[in-house]
Parts: C-alpha cells; sequence; structure tokens
C-alpha cells in the first residue's frame, strides 16, 4: 500500500514500515521508511496473502558507474579534505551510522535498505589512477571509508578497497583509514610497506566491549575482541593506530571509554578519539524505534542527554559543534577522554603523513 503524503511532511511512522523481526535476523534497523526525498510513503500491513514462513532479506549487490572517485568537502572541522568510499550503503548494519540518510540521495529507504541493498564502485582503482595522474594534482591525505566501511563483508568478494590500496601505494600518496572490522588486516603487506614511508595510518572504531549489545548495535560488524586483535596485529608492523569510541551514546556506552581506551592503549593504539551520537534525517525517528524495541526503558534518559549536548534539539550539523556537541555533557565526556588519554600515554597530536612522497608513477619520464 502506498499512501501519499503532504507536502513538506517528513517524518513517518515507523511502526507502518516495520518489517517482522524473522525477517530482519541479523539486520540492525527494523524499519524500511521511505527517505526525505520521496513523496509518497510506504505502509506495511496484512492482506492475508502473507506466506506462513516469512523469508529472510538477502543482502543484494549491484554496481554503480561512478564517474569520479574522490570526494573533495570544506569542512573545517574534520582533518581531510578528500575521501574515498568504495562502496554504498553498508551490511554492518550499524543502527546509528551517520551515512544512512545518503541512500535516500538514490531512492532507497536509510533504514534496512541501507544494510540490504548495497553498491559496489567496480571502477574506483581505474578512476583513482585517472585522478592522480591528472595535471596539477596536488597530493594530500585521502580518507578512505568516511561515510560506509571499505572493510564491509562483501569486501572479501570484491576487493575494491585493496585495488584502491594497491594505486595508492604504486603513487606514494598518504591515505588515512577508518573501519571497524578485522578485515584490514588483510592488507597488512600494502600497509605495512605504506607505513614505513609515513603514508598511512589506521583508525578503528569501537563501540562496546559488551558482545551483546554489539550485536545489536552493529549486527554484522565484526566481534570487539577481532577488532582489539586487529589493533594489535597492525601496530605490531609499525602501522600507527587510531582508536576511535564511535559513537558515544549516553547512557548505553559511555560508561566504557576508560576501559576501552585502555584496552586499544595495550594492543598498541597511538591516538585516540570519539564522537558523540549523530542524528542527522531520518537517523532520529530509525534509533528512537530501535531504543523501543531494544531498551525502552532508557530511551527517554537517553534523547534528554542527547538534547542537552545538541543545544535542545536531536542535532545540531554546525561546523564545531556536530562531532562532539556542546554543553555539561559534551563537555564532561571530552574532559573524560582527554584525562583518559594522557592517564594511558596516547599521544597528544595526531600522527601526520608524509604527502610530500608522492610520485605518479612514469612522472620522470615526463622531462623528456
Amino acid at each position: 500500500m502506498t499512501k501519499h503524503l503532504p507536502d513538506g511532511e517528513s517524518q513517518r511512522r515507523l511502526s507502518d514500515t516495520g518489517v517482522e523481526a524473522a525477517a530482519r535476523r541479523g539486520r540492525g534497523a527494523n524499519a524500511n521508511p521511505s527517505g526525505r526525498f520521496e513523496r509518497s510513503g510506504r505502509e506495511i500491513f496484512d492482506d492475508g496473502w502473507t506466506p506462513s514462513e516469512t523469508a529472510r532479506l538477502r543482502t543484494e549487490v549491484l554496481p554503480e558507474r561512478a564517474c569520479h572517485i574522490i570526494t573533495r568537502n570544506a569542512s573545517p572541522d574534520i582533518p581531510f579534505d578528500r575521501s574515498i568510499n568504495p562502496y554504498r550503503g553498508c551490511e554492518h548494519g550499524c543502527i546509528y551510522c551517520f551515512a544512512r540518510p545518503n541512500h535516500a540521495y538514490v531512492g532507497l529507504s536509510p533504514g534496512l535498505d541501507f544494510e540490504t541493498r548495497l553498491f559496489t564502485k567496480p571502477d574506483a582503482a581505474k578512476l583513482l589512477e585517472r585522478e592522480l595522474s591528472a595535471p596539477g594534482y596536488s597530493p594530500r591525505t585521502i580518507a578512505l571509508g568516511t561515510a560506509t566501511d571499505p572493510y564491509q563483508p562483501i569486501e572479501r568478494t570484491h576487493r575494491i578497497t585493496r585495488s584502491v590500496l594497491e594505486v595508492l601505494a604504486r603513487f606514494r600518496h598518504p591515505v588515512g583509514i577508518v573501519t571497524k572490522s578485522n578485515l584490514v588486516v588483510r592488507d597488512a603487506d600494502i600497509l605495512a610497506a605504506m607505513a614505513a614511508d609515513r603514508l598511512v595510518k589506521v583508525a578503528v572504531s569501537v563501540t562496546t566491549l559488551d558482545p551483546a549489545l554489539a550485536r545489536r548495535l552493529e549486527p554484522r560488524a565484526p566481534h570487539p575482541l577481532k577488532r582489539l586483535e586487529a589493533i594489535e596485529r597492525l601496530s605490531a608492523m609499525g602501522i600507527p593506530v587510531m582508536v576511535i569510541v564511535a559513537p558515544v551514546i549516553p547512557s548505553l556506552n559511555d560508561h566504557e571509554i576508560e576501559a576501552i581506551l585502555a584496552e586499544a592503549r595495550a594492543r598498541g593504539a597511538c591516538e585516540a578519539n570519539h564522537v558523540l551520537l549523530r542524528l542527522p534525517h531520518e537517523l532520529d525517528a530509525l534509533v528512537s524505534d530501535w531504543f523501543a524495541e531494544h531498551y525502552p526503558g532508557r530511551a527517554q534518559h537517553v534523547f534528554s542527554l542527547v538534547r542537552q549536548a545538541r543545544g535542545g534539539k536531536v542535532y545540531d550539523a554546525a561546523f564545531g559543534r556536530r562531532m562532539v556537541g556542546e554543553g555539561p555533557y559534551a563537555d564532561l565526556i571530552a574532559q573524560r577522554m582527554r584525562l583518559a588519554k594522557a592517564r594511558l600515554g596516547f599521544a597528544g597530536e595526531r600522527v601526520t603523513l608524509n604527502a610530500d612522497a608522492f610520485s605518479p608513477p612514469g612522472a620522470q619520464l615526463s622531462l623528456f
């Protein structure tokens, strides 16, 4: 059934778009609401023809023919101005993922579609080589995996992230990787060689040390212990690793900050950072629905603290505040991070990568 929404109506009742628990087992979202750009919404109802056994949602993967692979930004509160995302959508299914609303740009739902209808960029390496070879290209660190995880499960077979790293290694181009998967260790051969020339660092996201909570929050992401083991293995190879406590969710995982930092530091992480829960666009309703299912007694308190840290709103997109928030609660989290980092011996400054080593293959031949 399709119901038409009045102009300007942006909120959907997720109970109307909910999917049976048996069908979405192993997924993060429990609904599939229409994206904010759609003029009609979907409503699920029983018409009597529902089969007795509900079919499980399967992951669909389609190629996306991109014209460019490097995305530019001018955001003053993030330490990079360019990024690459080999995949659109993410099978990890993290309910809190701030990239979920991006699926609305292709007419899909930020809910279950985001984690079940994925897109690959098979020409990523070819496009990257072309863009790095362009006359006048000026190298600066490329962030790999800023929206969706470059090491999500489909990377095992598609290997697009590895092909991108192979190009960056040949061009001696600096790259920073963000992931919550231990699959990154697979590419240690490339990363170790790049690290020797200060061309790479890896940021590993650890949301919680509690396996039960991790299973609910990020159902298809690797076990927290696997991520800690990845930190240890990469660090042992001389690859600088940052641990990111992200997102910090008030009254759910905020009590674990010091424990996560201590575990990561013991395994060799040299930097640490955090990001406060961000709820842009459709994410507000999706996370609210998730709490209603998993932690109904905490929802009101959690969102009260979120609003305290977001100027009374659920989300504040202003530069300088969107990542860490403001106010007493946000300040307390920041202070705890500073104290724990100092006590544990984390570096006070970020590892800087070497852009001066950039050397496009064949560049010397152009002199003759």
